[in-house]
């Protein structure tokens, strides 16, 4: 039998060695990915911090914020303001428009204006916001608005005016106000464009079907426009969050209440406006950054999908729980 299996040996000696290279190739592939990883999470989060930007002088001196009377472009719109940009603030409600904008012009000393439109609306609205876009030194543009379903369920319980603020507010208004913009700051030479996206862009989410769709557009259709425009001078950001303590998820005690992983709205831009012009796709805060290299790197779909399906249906059985709890 010996001399039987002898031929075998060369063979099996040479199959082992090859292994072993695909092996260490493997391993050292995944060694330098996550060193590049930390790298460039360190030049995001550490690096920026150690040089005062100057904002206007970088991009120019307007910046727009869409969905800016609430939550993180409440916050964005006060961070590029504490920096000395002037602010155009777009968002649905006069009021509470008018109100953020008077807070920030007496906070920061800069000059606001406002513009009250509702993107659930459509087209028809951009050309009320592209009048007050002309003549404008254009620097940044925060493409933040957007909605998001009451609280996970079935797609069959969404009403047709949930799928059209969809569509229209997270989807389309990202390209169009986009498209306002973009010729100003080519022309110029300059300019930041922000569009927030989330980590539920990564795959496809269950009972958050439809957000996490529009989500996914927005982070492909900002990934080739940063890849389109690269040496034109203009910066193109896509942020992927994950949850954020604003009225958004405000359903679920759970991930309403502001922690270490769900930042306030104020903490996570605080963050997040550090790494413009230093990342062009990031979380934004370090503690979603860990899970999204996480999500990316180790989770198939499949694990994604029925983890999300699993923490979703949670979710609604302790609003429900809560709700019946309330009424008694």
């Amino acid at each position: 039998m010996g001399d039987d299996a002898s031929p075998l040996l060369p063979f099996l000696g040479s199959f082992e060695y090859v292994l072993t290279v695909i092996g260490l190739v493997y391993t050292g592939k995944f060694l330098l990915e996550g060193l590049w990883k930390l790298i460039t999470t360190a030049r995001a989060h550490l690096w920026s911090r150690l040089w005062n930007k100057k904002l206007v002088e970088t991009y120019g001196k307007w910046a727009v914020v869409t969905g800016s009377t609430d939550g993180i472009g409440k916050e964005y719109a006060r961070e590029l303001a504490r920096r000395g940009m002037s602010i155009l603030l777009i968002s649905r409600t006069q009021e509470k428009l008018d109100k953020v904008a008077k807070e920030i012009a007496e906070e920061f000393g800069v000059e606001t204006e406002v513009v009250a439109v509702d993107f659930i609306s459509g087209r028809p609205v951009f050309e009320d916001v592209a009048r007050h876009l002309q003549d404008k030194d254009i620097g940044v543009l925060v493409n933040n608005v957007g909605v998001m379903l009451p609280h996970p369920m079935e797609f069959e319980l969404a009403s047709e005016r949930d799928i059209w603020a969809h569509i229209n507010v997270n989807v389309a208004t990202v390209p169009v106000m986009t498209k306002l913009v973009l010729p100003g700051m080519l022309l110029r030479g300059r300019g930041a464009i922000i569009n927030l996206s989330s980590i539920a862009a990564t795959y496809p989410i269950p009972l958050m079907g439809i957000y996490a769709a529009t989500k996914a557009f927005v982070d492909f259709f900002s990934q080739a426009l940063e890849w389109e425009y690269r040496g034109s001078g203009i910066t193109v950001q896509t942020i992927t969050p994950s949850y954020v303590a604003t009225n958004m998820v405000k359903f679920s005690d759970l991930i309403h209440k502001p922690g270490m992983i769900n930042p306030t709205a104020s903490k996570f831009v605080s963050h997040a406006i550090h790494t413009l012009g230093y990342a062009a796709r990031t979380a934004g805060y370090w503690a979603h950054g860990i899970q999204c290299y996480l999500v990316e790197r180790f989770l198939d779909r499949w694990m994604f999908m029925y983890g999300n399906y699993l923490w979703n249906s949670y979710l609604l059985h302790n609003m429900k729980k809560s709700q019946a709890n309330s009424r008694r």
